[in-house]
């Protein structure tokens, strides 16, 4: 047979038929399959003698019985079926995932007699598929549950995924940070420095950090740093290379690490103010005395009776100076008692006039709370530091204003002062033993206030409002008050 002669188009089209790939079969417009491919048979599990002069609803399942009911009336008034997915049903009763693509024969004379019917396979495409979304569902769970923060980037450094914890730690959401990059997340000098790491890393494939993690310092939307551990791995996906992080926030632990410093340096001042009280405060005393029998024995009109005073008063100074470091040291057990808060800031207060250089202070308490069990002995020395700092914050003129409440499930204590209040660089070392803006003071005596209140489970803090003034906020747990 040669290409001219009449059967050689149909030999050609005979044998794509019988080698093609796909199903393909022939129906007539009452349904009834007159041809049948190998690859129908592969598909479908049925034999050509089984199948022709049968209608093909045997391989459309009965949920898709209107289908093809459809289908045949599309293709009586000569509308092609393009290709769209479906299901057909195998000889052993297995549903096949299939795109089915059916187009209309016609005769000489122009009229549609049949159907071409092709069905492409797609079962295991589409397994593939449910397989990668239930991959990407489970692992997309894991993502969004993790306790951790977990961000990827791109090659650039801008972020392609944000889960929740990460939403949690930074204060931004998902929808913010897409597309923006990760230096927003990094403190200077860091946020600078971040874009050449991840260039260099391109360019010379050296790890500084892949693969390996690390402590570093980040930052929140409000603006503070915090400790994290950062863990950096790097995937290829469709050829581009991404990296991911896992951000660990140590806060807690760095809080844990500073109150462990903080304990064992207090123990160790405590040995030292042991020896202190041994060695200085004794003798203190006995100098003290000696100075003081000396300057009765002056006339009074002696100038060296001046000098005695200002000795003694020195030794005072740093005799209260020693006992200021006794109280911070020891580690306070309080003995708990009913104690009124507002009767002992009031009487607190009263003393407070018993200095003539702050007889111009005048205290004012509000506002009640329940009795609460606590050391009135040690409350009173927080008191007495808080008002007295207050009062030479006014120099000696003005109102203190204090005001209890129960709040929160909390007794609460608002000590404000008419001063100028505090600057922001002493504020951060407020608590810091030793530091002081005073030329005379130990520096200890808010160190000593705070660790007083801690150990009666409260909290300690101070502002300073932009309108002036300071204002002390002591907190103590509703668990200490009971009704009078």
């Amino acid at each position: 047979m040669n290409a001219n002669s009449p059967g050689y188009d149909a030999a050609i089209l005979a044998a794509l038929v019988e080698s093609s790939e796909d199903a393909i079969l022939v129906k007539d417009l009452d349904g009834l399959i007159r041809s049948w491919n190998p690859a129908a048979e592969r598909l479908y599990g049925y034999t050509a003698p089984e199948v022709i002069g049968r209608s093909v609803s045997v391989i459309v399942p009965p949920d898709r019985q209107d289908e093809l009911i459809a289908v045949l009336q599309r293709l009586r008034s000569e509308q092609r079926v393009e290709r769209y997915e479906t299901i057909r049903q195998a000889k052993d009763g297995r549903r096949i995932d299939v795109a089915l693509t059916v187009w209309p024969i016609k005769d000489a004379g122009g009229q549609v007699v049949a159907a071409a019917a092709i069905a492409r396979d797609l079962t295991d495409r589409n397994r593939t598929e449910s397989a990668l979304q239930t991959s990407e569902l489970r692992w997309q769970a894991v993502v969004d549950s993790a306790v951790d923060g977990i961000i990827v980037i791109d090659a650039s450094g801008l972020i392609e995924a944000f889960n929740p914890a990460a939403e949690r730690l930074f204060g931004y959401s998902e929808q913010e940070m897409i597309g923006r990059n990760v230096n927003v997340l990094m403190p200077a000098p860091y946020r600078d420095e971040h874009d050449g790491y991840i260039a260099r890393y391109l360019t010379t494939g050296a790890k500084k950090i892949i693969g390996i993690g690390r402590e570093v310092t980040a930052l929140r939307r409000d603006g503070t740093n915090f400790p994290v551990h950062l863990s950096v791995g790097e995937i290829a996906v469709n050829g581009e290379r991404k990296f991911t992080g896992i951000l660990h926030d140590l806060s807690t632990r760095a809080h844990i690490e500073a109150q462990l410093r903080e304990q064992t340096a207090l123990a160790r001042l405590g040995e030292m103010a042991a020896v202190i009280a041994h060695e200085v405060k004794n003798p203190l005393a006995g100098v003290r005395g000696a100075i003081q029998v000396i300057g009765s024995r002056l006339p009074k009109d002696s100038k060296d009776a001046a000098m005695i005073k200002e000795i003694v008063a020195r030794l005072d100074a740093l005799n209260e100076l020693v006992k200021d470091l006794l109280l911070f040291s020891r580690p306070p057990h309080p003995k708990t008692g009913p104690v009124d808060l507002a009767a002992l800031l009031t009487v607190t207060g009263e003393l407070l006039n018993s200095d003539p250089a702050l007889k111009e202070v005048r205290v004012d308490v509000r506002g009640a709370a329940p009795i609460v069990s606590a050391d009135a002995n040690l409350l009173k020395i927080v008191f007495e530091n808080l008002l007295v700092n207050s009062a030479q914050a006014m120099k000696g003129r003005g109102t203190i204003r204090a005001l209890i409440s129960l709040v929160g499930g909390e007794c609460r204590i608002e000590v404000r002062d008419e001063g100028p209040g505090i600057p922001a660089e002493v504020l951060e070392r407020i608590f810091t033993p030793f530091f002081t803006t005073k030329a005379r003071g130990s520096g200890l005596g808010l160190p000593t206030a705070k660790r007083l209140i801690e150990a009666h489970l409260g909290s300690i803090s101070i502002a300073s409002p932009a309108g002036g003034g300071a204002v002390v906020t002591i907190r103590l747990p509703v668990e200490l008050a009971h009704t009078s």
